[in-house]
């Protein structure tokens, strides 16, 4: 049964049309991924299907019984609310429900007003509740969030006190539950760690409720996709299968229709030949035969059609200035602490000419922290690094918090490259899509992806043979992560990536690193090896040796055992001062980021986004010490 039906539908921004005549129909369970470049208008369709935007042409028909859930709709703004109750929010009917029950069971047990009708009453409000899952709400709510990640602390905190990435996962926690059969789902993989996007994979799976998900997360369209909407050159096309099933059917699609093109083209070509031989001739036989084949060829020229253009898409070629020794980088003992809060310890890896290792880990356990510290970025507690002869390092920072806001694209090349001519600038960033005046584009006007194009433009024209790189296809559409994987794999240097692209990890990996704050984990092969494979830190534990700790004697001082309690009730009460004017200082920041004259300024958001997140990364060691210290006092 179709739940939404899509017909001539077109949509234009002034004079830019973003599709024209578009036709498509979702049907109920239908499992859809929706691709296409950046700035094709895969969000605005979800506006429009929402009923936000006004199409200016065609229609959309949406079955009566279509409940559509968006996650724009579901913004969190009672800050002071805790992330457990927010969530609850989905459910506010049933908990309207429940305490009407309560007060019917109430009104039965004092016999206050029509019995009859009170049991009636609650008999009907009972059948619904156990129809539509009230029993099971709460239990609901929090799965979903321990799914993406929440533990039973940070369900308690209040919204204000939460991360970017933490807000954006209650917001997708709230979309799930909706209760809607069609979900559009926004590049819901951003923010998430593995472990998350693995649960959003089988929640979805398993939900049967129809879903539109927009990805450059190429694993996940994979995993829960059956069908695949493009689109491109203002149109839709409509494929059966996920991702990698879409593919060589995209290039089947165009590699037909070229040859259909060019046999038409070659036809006509014969044809006119035909024709001007016959008229040479002049006879009135020649002169038939000549205007029947015009006729064939007026045809042939009203069908036909030129096969659309393929997309631009950026040209990537990583090479290297000299191989390095075959020693690339051995590290040896590695610690990390800001202030009293480890990191990691215990890190020790080699690594070897030509290899391609990507780095694991769950949220925070400090993957870029590691790259900072390999860069002397960041100083290590204690540890050796050592890089090998001849070894030339490139970094791609995630952040992208080295360029220069107030420089344009083209002086920011130049600027790092001062020996390439004008012409060698220019051709190399239209390479990467920068063509014409957009090379003079300042760099606080671009997008995320735009951004990222120039530092893998830098990367480019380095010339590096070890490339250490964080998080590079965050900001790139599904084109640009295909460009980006292809010269990898082409890339004759050594490769240490951080990554969630498991498509990419899959693809290039001969190697994985997993970091946990007790060290390193390798695991030889790519992505899906290392799922068959994976053992945690944890479990290793379970089956270790008990610690020094552990084998203390249980006769300890008791005067030694007061001391530390007295310790940990004074440190205890100086962490809840921090932790209060902490959390002041985030709700300050959190003002000017909201502020309009700070939004329209980029360089300033991005400066107060940076402070907020180093902001709360200390606000969350303070709540981490402070449950540890709690957990300490209560077991004692």
């Amino acid at each position: 049964m179709a739940i939404i039906t899509v017909n001539g539908l077109s949509m234009e921004f002034g004079e830019q049309k973003l599709f024209d005549k578009m036709y498509f129909e979702v049907q109920s369970g239908d499992r859809i991924g929706l691709i296409g470049v950046n700035g094709c208008g895969k969000t605005t369709l979800f506006k429009l299907l929402t009923g936000e935007y006004e199409p200016a042409d065609g229609e959309i028909i949406i079955n009566k019984n279509t409940k559509i859930g968006y996650m724009e709709q579901h913004v969190c703004r009672a800050l002071d609310r805790s992330a457990y109750n927010e969530v609850l929010t989905v459910f506010d009917d049933l908990i309207e429900a429940e305490r009407e029950l309560e007060r019917l069971s109430e009104s039965i047990s004092s016999k206050t007003g029509d019995i009859d009708s009170l049991v009636e009453r609650q008999a009907f409000l009972n059948d619904e509740f156990t129809r539509r899952e009230g029993l099971t709400y709460r239990a609901r709510a929090r799965s979903a969030l321990l799914g993406l990640g929440f533990d039973d602390m940070q369900m308690q905190l209040p919204i204000r006190s939460l991360s970017g990435g933490q807000r954006a996962k209650l917001q997708l926690a709230k979309l799930l539950l909706c209760g809607a059969n069609l979900l559009l789902l926004d590049e819901p993989t951003n923010h998430l760690d593995t472990h998350s996007v693995e649960w959003l994979e089988e929640y979805l799976t398993s939900s049967g409720c129809a879903y539109i998900v927009i990805s450059h997360d190429r694993y996940f369209l994979d995993k829960v996709t059956t069908r695949t909407f493009e689109l491109e050159n203002k149109k839709m096309t409509v494929y059966k299968g996920g991702y990698s099933a879409y593919l060589p059917q995209r290039d089947e699609r165009r590699l037909a229709a070229q040859r259909v093109y060019d046999n038409t083209v070659k036809e006509i070509n014969r044809l006119e030949g035909i024709i001007e031989q016959q008229r040479r001739w002049n006879r009135e036989k020649n002169i038939r035969t000549a205007e029947s084949k015009q006729k064939i060829i007026d045809r042939l020229e009203k069908n036909l059609e030129r096969p659309d253009r393929t997309p631009d898409s950026m040209t990537l070629k990583l090479g290297i200035n000299g191989q390095s020794g075959e020693d690339v980088l051995d590290v040896n003992g590695l610690a990390l602490s800001f202030g009293e809060h480890t990191i990691f310890r215990n890190v020790s890896m080699e690594i070897h000419r030509g290899e391609r290792i990507f780095i694991l880990g769950p949220n925070g356990c400090g993957k870029t922290s590691l790259i900072k510290t390999l860069l002397g970025q960041y100083q290590a507690d204690c540890g050796r690094i050592r890089f090998g002869v001849g070894v030339k390092k490139g970094y791609y920072d995630q952040i992208q918090s080295g360029m220069d806001s107030s420089k344009t694209v083209f002086e920011e090349i130049s600027d790092i490259f001062p020996s390439m001519t004008n012409t060698e600038i220019r051709s190399t960033l239209a390479r990467l899509l920068f063509k014409n005046d957009d090379v003079f584009k300042p760099l606080s006007s671009l997008s995320g992806g735009e951004r990222a194009k120039v530092l893998l433009t830098e990367l480019m024209l380095s010339r590096a043979n070890f490339l250490l790189l964080d998080e590079p296809t965050n900001h790139l559409d599904i084109n640009s992560c295909e460009a980006l994987q292809t010269a990898l794999s082409g890339y004759e240097g050594t490769l240490l990536i951080v990554s969630h692209d498991r498509y990419l990890i899959n693809s290039l990996a001969d190697k994985i690193f997993y970091l946990t704050s007790e060290g390193i984990q390798v695991y030889e092969g790519n992505y899906e090896s290392f799922l068959q494979k994976f053992r945690p830190f944890d479990e290793k534990e379970k089956s270790s040796p008990a610690s020094a700790e552990e084998k203390q004697p249980e006769y300890k001082n008791k005067k030694e055992r007061d001391a530390q309690r007295r310790r940990d009730k004074a440190r205890l009460a100086r962490l809840e001062t921090e932790i209060s004017e902490q959390e002041n200082l985030m709700s300050e920041l959190d003002e000017a980021l909201n502020d309009p004259e700070n939004s329209c300024d980029y360089e300033k958001t991005l400066l107060l986004t940076q402070k907020t997140a180093e902001e709360q990364e200390k606000l969350d060691r303070l709540y981490s010490e402070w449950e540890q210290i709690s957990l300490r006092l209560e077991e004692d």
